[in-house]
């Protein structure tokens, strides 16, 4: 069973290289990752952008230039374009985001003609290995669904279950986080929690088990639960939890990253090849266990 980061990517190293092709790849933190991607021979890089640029980095990283396939395109709309049409037509596993920025990859990535949406939603996910925890948890969404409803959440948890599948979870425990545990008919995350579980039950929620509301504490801590009397069996032991909306996502994202020495790996899951999409502020070590992570989706694909 996959429980930390090194797991993850020694998993990763049992698959056959996959096609990764970077979008404005003249970015020297991103090269980083893939140069250590490409070292653990988890990849094959198709790396689009300023060449001069690229090149430059690669030899500041002391990396083979053999190794990496590199097509010349400054402007980042067509590099970002280019990219997305490689991945596409199945001549790539993988699309990353590099030194452009996120609104200009996505429009191609969801581009009707050429890119590569599907009929759900797409979300960010995060699969985090956090020293408090005694597994990976899962979170989302604290990137990309602002404010979604019971509808949207319901993708949100199909999307991650499907990234938690891949990586060898094969039933999820799935937690509806809200501010308190018990069903509020002032607070719409517990509302919408419960329809979620109703879904769940029905089976228009497949793959996983759903359970809720929990407050952070009681979905992740056994003994927090015990003492607010949660009864629910998942309690303290949840694989995913899905955030309200994008502010309470993002502060615990930040707030694991930045204070709790977690590491992290995150895709934008939801769309026909996995997208490497992270944030500038991200160590090159979560950019590349990013890498890993999007390898074994692609290989659940």
């Amino acid at each position: 069973m996959i429980r930390t980061m090194l797991d993850l990517v020694k998993r990763a190293e049992l698959l056959k290289p996959k096609v990764m092709v970077v979008a404005a790849a003249h970015d020297h933190p991103v090269l980083e990752a893939v140069v250590m991607a490409k070292d653990a021979k988890l990849i094959e890089p198709i790396l689009i952008g300023d060449k001069q640029e690229i090149e430059k980095i690669l030899h500041e990283l002391h990396a083979k230039m053999s190794d990496y396939q590199i097509i010349d395109e400054k402007d980042l709309v067509k590099a970002s374009e280019e990219a997305v049409k490689l991945v596409s037509s199945g001549k790539g596993d993988i699309l990353m985001k590099g030194f452009v920025d996120t609104s200009v990859i996505l429009r191609a990535a969801l581009d009707k003609e050429f890119g590569l949406r599907t009929p759900n939603r797409i979300s960010h996910v995060s699969v985090m290995e956090i020293p408090a925890y005694h597994k990976l948890l899962m979170m989302s969404d604290g990137a990309m669904n602002i404010d979604p409803n019971v509808d949207i959440k319901q993708e949100i948890i199909e999307n991650g279950v499907e990234v938690l599948h891949a990586i060898g979870v094969k039933h999820p425990k799935v937690g509806m986080i809200a501010a308190i545990e018990k069903v509020n008919p002032k607070m719409q995350a517990t509302l919408d929690a419960v329809e979620l579980i109703e879904r769940n039950r029905n089976e228009r929620i497949k793959g996983c088990t759903i359970g809720g509301p929990f407050a952070l504490d009681n979905a992740i801590n056994q003994e927090a639960a015990m003492h607010k009397g949660v009864t629910d069996p998942m309690a303290g032991d949840v694989d995913f939890i899905v955030m309200p909306q994008i502010e309470s996502g993002n502060v615990f994202y930040k707030s694991m990253m930045f204070l709790a020495g977690a590491k992290s790996a995150s895709v934008i899951a939801g769309a026909r090849k996995p997208i490497v999409l992270t944030s500038r502020a991200d160590s090159k070590e979560s950019k590349f266990y990013s890498i890993a992570l999007s390898c074994l989706i692609a290989e659940a694909k």
